[in-house]
């Protein structure tokens, strides 16, 4: 580990002087992508510097221990860094994990109602309302680009990009299948119905990273339309984008122009096109881990909300949350924090 870490530390000397240098500064793409690689190391050094000056400062107290006038003194700053190497090691073990190249993108989220008709697509109605708290909490844009709503307010599908810092490091745990155990509305004897939705979080990702070719995309142009007749445009401004070779089938219907609504289909198409790779590395990564959490796998059940019990429980790390309404309200952080937590864990065992 500190061979690695005595690396990184060369590399980041090597890019401090680079960046302050005149004729890299001249070329911006260079002298972007180097700060870029200069911040994304910065962490490990500094910690990895304050782990050598707490075992200069250990070896020097002992040192000192010798003198008798300064031997309490002494002994108190050797037992002090004594006891903080070990946690200071431990955070560097995090810090050398590989970090997920996506973590810092921008995510589009689909939600769909799963078993259980209407009331599937009520609870699907829950989740965006959730992540649109919590979007909300972070400070984060949430754009829909494109909705199915159904005549009681839920949504057979809805999907939607959220934009802001490190959106994807804190929802791509999200994907999977969220069961729902409530009274529906809709229920007049009271019995308690079991529902599910399904959550997909996947990056948006940029045109350089995904080539696609034109003449395999063929788009259709439609009228938007929305529950019971309600949005309805007079042009044909909604698009429709099937990718032919994979099969793929994008909507984008809530924008008033039709190229704006075909550039946010482009965009979603892109990224499930760079999902479809991702899902392939990702089930690799967690056959060889075994671990659920990260795994990305839709069809896994992760989390049940029970209503009469006030009870989040998700599956993956077996945590339960008995404040259901602010958790629906986006207090999310508890339990994602937990989810990353666990993750980490089970990569630092792969370590």
């Amino acid at each position: 580990m500190f061979d690695k870490l005595e690396e990184v530390e060369k590399r980041y000397v090597e890019l401090t002087k680079m960046i302050s240098d005149p004729e890299v500064i001249s070329n911006q793409t260079e002298w972007q992508k180097l700060m870029k690689e200069h911040a994304s190391i910065e962490e490990v050094v500094q910690k990895y510097r304050e782990y050598k000056q707490t075992q200069k400062n250990m070896e020097e107290a002992k040192e000192m221990m010798e003198d008798k006038e300064l031997k309490e003194l002494a002994e108190a700053e050797f037992y002090e860094s004594k006891e903080k190497l070990p946690k200071i090691e431990e955070e560097l073990k995090v810090l050398l994990i590989p970090k997920d190249p996506d973590d810092d993108k921008n995510i589009i989220c689909e939600i769909r109602g799963g078993a259980g008709g209407e009331e599937a697509a009520l609870f699907a109605g829950t989740l965006f309302r959730m992540y649109t708290m919590y979007a909300e909490k972070k400070h984060w844009k949430l754009d829909v680009l494109n909705e199915n709503e159904t005549e009681l307010g839920g949504y057979k599908e809805i999907s939607f990009m959220i934009t802001g810092k490190g959106v994807y490091s804190r929802l791509k745990f999200e994907s999977g299948v969220h069961r729902v155990q409530r009274v529906p509305d809709t229920e007049s004897n009271g019995r308690i119905h079991t529902s599910t939705a399904t959550v997909a979080v996947l990056p948006v990702v940029e045109d350089v990273e995904i080539e696609i070719n034109p003449s395999d995309i063929k788009m259709e142009v439609f009228r938007a339309s929305g529950a019971g007749g309600q949005h309805i445009n007079k042009t044909s401004s909604a698009v429709r984008l099937i990718h032919e070779p994979t099969g793929i089938v994008v909507e984008c219907q809530t924008e008033r122009s039709q190229f704006q609504n075909k550039d946010n289909a482009m965009k979603m198409l892109r990224t499930k096109l760079y999902d479809i790779e991702k899902q392939k590395q990702d089930s690799e990564v967690a056959n060889a881990r075994k671990s659920q959490v990260g795994s990305g796998d839709r069809s896994e059940k992760i989390r049940t909300y029970n209503y009469p019990q006030g009870r989040i429980t998700d599956h993956r790390i077996g945590m339960s949350i008995y404040q259901i309404e602010n958790f629906l309200n986006g207090d999310l952080d508890e339990m994602i924090d937990n989810l990353i937590a666990a993750d980490r864990a089970e990569k630092l065992k792969g370590e």
